[in-house]
C-alpha cells in the first residue's frame, strides 16, 4: 500500500536531531558575525572611526568569507572530505576568532580578525547543502527554514543577550563570552555528526560534473543572482539597522538591542511558517516548482516594499509598521531559496553550487554595508540607502522569476543538460 503523504510529511528523529543541532550552529555562526554591527557606536567612539571606515570593518568578514567560496575551495572540502569533521573545523576557526575580537587593539588587528572569521565561517552552508541534498524533498523545507531561522535567532539573541553584555560590561567581554561560549557546541556534536563516508567515497570515485559546467546552467545564475538580491536586503539590516535606530531614530542602547532582537525574530517566525507551509504543499501534491518559485518571488516583492521608508514621516511606529511588512517578505523568501538549489544540484553538485552561489550571495555583505556608509556620509542620513535596498530586492525577485523556471534535479550526464 502507498505510504500517504502524511507520513512522508514526518521528519525521523535522527533527522530531526540533526537538522536541530545544525540549527544552533548557525545561531552560534550568526551570532558571531553580526555581533560586530551591535558593538559598532562604542568601538566607532573608542577608535575614532569615519562612516566609511566602519562601512569597511563591516564588510571585512565577506572578502574572506565570499572568496573562499568563489574559488571553490569550501565546496571543494565538503564534497571530498567527511561534513562532520569539516564542520568541526571550520567551527574551531570561526570560535577562535570571535574570542579574539575582544582582546584587539587596533584597526588593523580587528580587520584581521573579521577576514579569519570569514574563513572560519565558508565552510557551514557547503556543508549544510550536503546533509540537506540527502533528505526526501518534501522535508527540505523545513530543515532548510529552520536553517535560516537560526541565520535571524542568531542576530536577534546576539542583539539581546549583547546588549545586556554592552551596557554592563563593554563591547571587548562582549565578543570574548560569546566566542568562549560558543565552542560549548562541539560537545553535542562531535559523537552525533555524521560518520558515515559511503557519499564521501562515491563522489571521490566518480567521474563529477565539472564547474565549468554548473556556469552553463541558467537557473543556476537566476539562484546565484537572486540570492545576492536577498542577501543585500538581509545584510544591510544586519550592518546598519543598530546604527540607523542609535544615529536617526536616537534610540538608546538597550531601546536599539531590543528592536533589532525583534525584526530577525519575525523574519524567524515567517521563514518557519513559510517553510512549514511549503512543505505540506509539496506533500500534499502540489508542484514543487509552483511552491517553492512563488516563495521566492512573492517573498522578494514584498520585501522590495522596505523602500518606502524613505517616504514615510519620520515616526517610528510607522517605520517599524513598514519594517515589519518587508521582514515578512524577506522571510518567506529566504524560506525555500536553498530548497530550489539543492533540488537543482542533487548531491553530486551540491557543495559546490551552494559554495558558488553562497560566495557571490555574500559578495552583499561586501557591497550593501559599503554602499550604506557611503550614502550616509554624503547625505547624512539613511533614507536613500532604504530605497536601494527595496529597489535591489525588487531586482532579485524579477531574477528568480525569469531564470529559475522549473525546479527539477539538473541532468548532469546528459549531453545538453536541462536548464542550460
Amino acid at each position: 500500500m502507498a505510504e500517504s503523504p502524511q507520513v512522508k510529511a514526518r521528519m525521523s528523529r535522527r533527522e530531526w536531531i540533526l537538522v536541530l543541532l545544525l540549527v544552533v550552529s548557525v545561531v552560534i555562526n550568526y551570532i558571531d558575525r553580526s555581533n560586530l554591527s551591535l558593538a559598532v557606536p562604542l568601538i566607532q567612539r573608542q577608535f575614532a572611526l569615519s562612516p566609511m571606515q566602519i562601512g569597511s570593518l563591516l564588510s571585512a568578514f565577506f572578502w574572506t568569507y565570499s572568496l573562499m567560496q568563489l574559488s571553490g575551495i569550501a565546496g571543494w572540502v565538503s564534497d571530498r572530505f567527511p561534513v562532520g569533521w569539516v564542520m568541526v573545523g571550520g567551527y574551531l576557526l570561526w570560535s577562535g576568532a570571535t574570542l579574539v575580537t575582544g582582546l584587539v587593539t587596533s584597526f588593523s588587528t580587528l580587520y584581521l580578525a573579521r577576514l579569519l572569521l570569514g574563513v572560519g565561517e565558508s565552510v557551514a552552508y557547503p556543508c549544510y547543502s550536503r546533509i540537506f541534498a540527502q533528505l526526501p524533498q518534501q522535508h527540505r523545507g523545513r530543515a532548510n527554514a529552520l536553517i535560516d531561522a537560526g541565520t535571524k535567532l542568531g542576530p536577534a539573541t546576539g542583539a539581546f543577550v549583547g546588549g545586556l553584555l554592552l551596557v554592563h560590561f563593554g563591547w571587548r567581554l562582549l565578543f570574548v563570552v560569546l566566542g568562549a561560549g560558543g565552542l560549548l557546541w562541539l560537545l553535542p556534536w562531535v559523537p552525533l555528526m555524521p560518520r558515515d563516508d559511503r557519499a564521501v567515497e562515491a563522489v571521490s570515485t566518480a567521474a563529477l560534473p565539472s564547474i565549468m559546467k554548473l556556469l552553463q546552467v541558467k537557473s543556476a545564475w537566476g539562484t546565484f543572482l537572486g540570492h545576492f538580491c536577498g542577501n543585500y536586503f538581509f545584510y544591510f539590516l544586519l550592518a546598519w539597522l543598530p546604527n540607523y535606530l542609535v544615529g536617526e531614530q536616537k534610540m538608546s542602547i538597550a531601546s536599539m538591542s531590543r528592536l533589532t532582537s525583534a525584526v530577525f525574530l519575525l523574519i524567524a517566525a515567517s521563514t518557519v511558517t513559510a517553510g512549514w507551509l511549503s512543505d505540506r504543499l509539496i506533500a500534499a501534491g502540489v508542484s514543487v516548482t509552483r511552491v517553492r518559485r512563488t516563495a521566492v518571488v512573492g517573498g522578494l516583492a514584498v520585501a522590495s516594499s522596505l523602500l518606502a521608508l524613505a517616504f514615510v514621516p519620520r515616526n517610528l511606529t510607522l517605520s517599524i509598521a513598514v519594517m515589519a511588512v518587508a521582514c515578512v517578505g524577506y522571510g518567506t523568501f529566504a524560506s525555500n531559496h536553498w530548497a530550489i538549489s539543492q533540488t537543482l544540484a542533487g548531491t553530486a553538485m551540491a557543495g559546490r553550487w551552494t559554495s558558488v552561489q553562497n560566495g557571490i550571495a555574500n559578495l552583499s555583505g561586501i557591497v550593501a554595508p559599503w554602499v550604506a556608509g557611503w550614502i550616509v556620509q554624503i547625505k547624512g542620513s539613511s533614507r536613500l540607502a532604504f530605497v536601494v535596498t527595496g529597489g535591489v530586492a525588487l531586482i532579485g525577485a524579477f531574477l528568480w522569476g525569469l531564470l529559475v523556471r522549473r525546479v527539477e534535479p539538473v541532468q548532469w550526464d546528459a549531453p545538453n543538460c536541462r536548464g542550460c
